[in-house]
């Protein structure tokens, strides 16, 4: 791959690509899951599902934007359902979990209708889905590489404020932590990370990239700080064996790289059993 790499762009597109998703999917990741968001991130999808629908659907009947990737109007789509899924959380104030089923069961009703409008699925809508490894054009290298830059900026900026919320809300209201600004920040952050993550990891996977390396960084870590780090790291690990395993297997990647971060998981579970039962042996003796 070493060779091919050097030699094709639509290589290192998706490598270069990768790599970013991988650095700054779970880096999100462990916020949502801290603050037992982990479902957001499949409603999102869905909703970027139904904004690469209405792009294909418009491609169809309008000519003028043949050109026109879509991912921008999955962005558009995410960041919508991002807010939309705020403004319910207002709305149902002691049931806010509410919001991740209402807009996850609009996004697939209405990607449904689109794509059925759109004549069914093909091919780009399919590699979409499950992500492709010649999808990724240069354009959306750059896209990725400004959201990355964003999130990390963002991150290293309000880490404090996004530290606090994670854990307590109310002590983070009562300490002035302008708590729904920095939420709503935070949840487009993460639809901006998942419509672009797609043409890699697929809608429908990129959810998994974004829980599964913190679920196996969290049976290791001590601190926020190291979940955060080991998070990174088997996400990295994750995309770097899925796309290697998506070449030389012609699979599409999305598929090798999450199965790859499940067997990642699963590694840690049983180490964390391992070393449980040596203790247990340890003290028994």
């Amino acid at each position: 791959m070493i060779e091919s790499l050097m030699q094709y762009q639509f290589l290192q597109n998706a490598v270069i690509t990768g790599l970013l998703i991988g650095l700054v999917a779970p880096l999100l990741g462990v916020f949502i899951v801290v603050r037992r968001l982990s479902l957001i991130a499949d409603a999102l999808s869905h909703i970027t599902l139904t904004g690469i629908a209405a792009s294909l659907l418009l491609e169809k009947r309008v000519s003028a934007i043949n050109d026109w990737n879509p991912i921008y109007m999955g962005m558009v789509f995410s960041v919508a359902g991002a807010i939309l899924i705020e403004r319910l959380r207002k709305v149902y104030k002691h049931y806010e979990e509410l919001a991740i089923p209402i807009i996850l069961s609009g996004g697939i009703g209405l990607g449904v209708i689109l794509i059925s409008l759109a004549d069914g699925f093909n091919t780009d809508l399919f590699s979409y889905l499950f992500g492709s490894v010649t999808a990724v054009d240069r354009s959306s290298v750059w896209t990725v590489l400004f959201i990355t830059l964003g999130v990390i900026a963002i991150v290293i900026l309000f880490y404090k404020e996004l530290f606090v919320l994670s854990f307590d809300e109310e002590h983070a209201s009562i300490s002035g932590v302008s708590g729904r600004w920095i939420h709503l920040l935070f949840i487009v952050m993460v639809a901006l990370v998942i419509a672009s993550s797609m043409q890699v990891v697929g809608i429908l996977l990129v959810s998994a990239l974004m829980t599964l390396p913190v679920a196996a960084a969290l049976r290791l870590s001590r601190s926020f700080k190291q979940t955060i780090g080991l998070s990174i790291v088997f996400g990295e690990t994750s995309v770097i064996t899925g796309l290697y395993s998506a070449y030389h297997l012609s699979v599409p990647p999305g598929g090798t790289i999450v199965m790859t971060a499940v067997l990642i998981l699963i590694m840690t579970i049983m180490y964390k059993r391992m070393q449980k039962q040596f203790l247990v042996k340890g003290e028994a003796s």
